[in-house]
């Protein structure tokens, strides 16, 4: 309990440790302490750096550790019990714990029969003697010291009064902490939650608790670990780990404070959740998942026509949490299953009122759905999907015209390959006839298209070619099959996705190129003020 009579729950990140157990997953000493930081601003209690002695990258981190402020977080240095035969004096992984400087170390044991005799090699009984032995030495140096029972489910079930003697060893011995852990991540939950009610019973410090997700129970098992009376949860930002990965604490802390009323975080950080499940994944050069729950770009995305239109009416009727809560945000998704307010609710988010232009409204979604027949998919391309629904306006005028354009590859003895574009656009009143040289076709025709644009919006030349990527829709076609393509742009203003589809790639290209181009135009209000009437309108 907390102030105020507050059931609080600690939570203990090994992000940085048994996060880098996943597979693909790599960290610098300087990614470490950028995660260590955000850590420490959202507010985790404890923030476990690593293993002293397993490589340079993690002395390097402790080393620099020491010499930081940490507003929330105390580092915790990760090790093991001393070797079987061996004397704490003289073990090197126990004096590489103390040496790392942490106010919080944590030592893992075996807590399972079958461990200790045929992995470790040793008695039951010195295994008991090597947890209580670490545990007192640590002590006497002054650490707080938590202890990871490895094993500990499938040591219960094969013999649970020796998993529960080791828990005593190491509470006798001083522990602050014991964490009862999953290690192979197959304990289901009713077998889980009867252990840990035992556990409980049998010792007299913090029980916790520390599960991996290989049945995919690893958050389910944590949260029941806690209900049945755990009060200490590790895990990682966003479930990264070993084999499938541990308990993902970016839906652990949701479920636990805002769902079951306990307390993990400082008050208000709850919305700094899914920022910080995107910057690991950022700083780890990992893809995002979009379908994490509570902080994926997914968990509160709707598609389906009936859903959008319930939520339009209160969000509650398809959303578990407001987004808000843990710093994610809505998306109602356009495509060929939408009804009409799908149509009304996305164009709202581009500032666009439709709900008293029915006519308009239809005539967009036929168009979507015709689209999206040929090809295009909007869920990932707001800019080419606002920039549709604007040509369906009385008001819209185009900010160009393209006339013609021609797109030239070819191989030159001694130059290589070599790409040249001549775009011709009308602007106004004024036809710009233009070309240039690029590495591929496309960037030629971005280079020539760019410099007829200039001339009346300067401001395009600040927006940069982001990410760019072709998708080929009918492979059994072969080289003639249907593709599209799909870009991102930005510039200092933020970014934006486009699409194009066609069985001509070239042609793909240039459809979403010029959404991307015509996009910061047509919606940025000090430029689309200079936008020039068309002598002729051809869209």
């Amino acid at each position: 309990m907390g102030e105020n009579g507050e059931r609080r729950v600690v939570i203990y990140d090994t992000t940085l440790r048994d996060g880098t157990q996943g597979s693909g997953v790599s960290l610098t000493t300087e990614d470490k302490l950028k995660i260590a930081r955000a850590l420490d601003e959202l507010g985790v209690a404890y923030i476990e750096g690593g293993w002293p002695g397993s490589n340079p990258k993690d002395m390097a981190f402790f080393e620099r550790a020491r010499h930081l402020q940490w507003r929330h977080a105390r580092i915790a240095a990760f090790g093991s019990t001393r070797r079987a035969g061996g004397t704490v004096e003289e073990d090197v992984n126990l004096r590489l714990l103390l040496e790392a400087e942490t106010p919080t170390v944590t030592i893992v044991g075996k807590a399972s029969p079958f461990q200790v005799r045929v992995i470790l090699g040793t008695s039951l009984e010195e295994n008991l003697r090597m947890v209580a032995e670490s545990i007192a030495f640590l002590k006497a140096a002054g650490r707080e010291v938590f202890f990871d029972a490895e094993h500990f489910f499938d040591g219960y079930a094969e013999d649970p009064d020796y998993a529960l003697a080791v828990l005593r060893a190491a509470c006798d011995a001083g522990a602050d902490a014991v964490v009862l852990c999953d290690t192979n991540g197959g304990t289901l939950t009713d077998p889980l939650v009867r252990a840990v009610r035992h556990a409980l019973s049998s010792v007299s410090c913090t029980v916790g608790i520390h599960t991996h997700n290989d049945c995919e129970l690893a958050v389910a098992n944590s949260i029941a670990a806690v209900l049945a009376g755990a009060t200490h949860v590790q895990g990682t930002i966003n479930g990264l780990g070993e084999r499938i990965g541990n308990a993902n604490l970016c839906s652990i802390i949701p479920i636990l404070e805002y769902k079951l009323g306990y307390r993990c975080l400082p008050p208000g950080n709850l919305r700094k959740l899914t920022e910080m499940s995107r910057y690991v994944a950022e700083v780890a050069n990992l893809a995002h998942d979009p379908r994490l729950p509570f902080v994926g770009a997914f968990a509160f995305t709707h598609k389906a026509g009936l859903h959008v239109n319930a939520i339009a009416k209160h969000p509650s009727a398809y959303e578990h949490i407001p987004p808000e809560v843990v710093g994610n945000t809505r998306h109602v998704l356009v495509s060929e299953l939408s009804g009409r307010s799908n149509i009304v609710v996305k164009a709202r988010s581009f500032g666009i009122e439709l709900g008293d232009k029915p006519e308009v409204v239809r005539r967009i979604l036929e168009q979507i759905k015709e689209l999206e027949f040929h090809g295009y998919w909007f869920e990932d391309a707001d800019a080419s999907l606002e920039l549709l629904i604007r040509r369906n306006l009385p008001d819209y005028r185009p900010p160009f015209e393209v006339l013609d354009y021609t797109v030239l590859t070819e191989y030159r003895n001694g130059r290589g390959m070599l790409a040249e574009a001549m775009v011709k656009l009308r602007i106004g009143q004024h036809v710009f006839h233009t070309a240039a040289e690029g590495n591929g076709p496309v960037n030629a025709l971005d280079r020539a298209t760019r410099k007829a644009l200039q001339e009346f919006y300067p401001e395009i030349a600040e927006v940069d070619l982001e990410d760019y990527k072709v998708r080929v829709l009918d492979d059994h076609h072969g080289t003639g099959a249907k593709v599209r393509v799909w870009i991102r742009s930005g510039d200092a203003h933020g970014s934006w996705n486009t699409v194009g589809s066609s069985e001509n790639i070239i042609e793909a290209s240039w459809l979403a190129l010029a959404d991307s181009l015509a996009y910061p135009l047509v919606t940025r209000p000090e430029l689309a003020a200079r936008i020039p009437e068309l002598v002729s309108a051809v869209w």
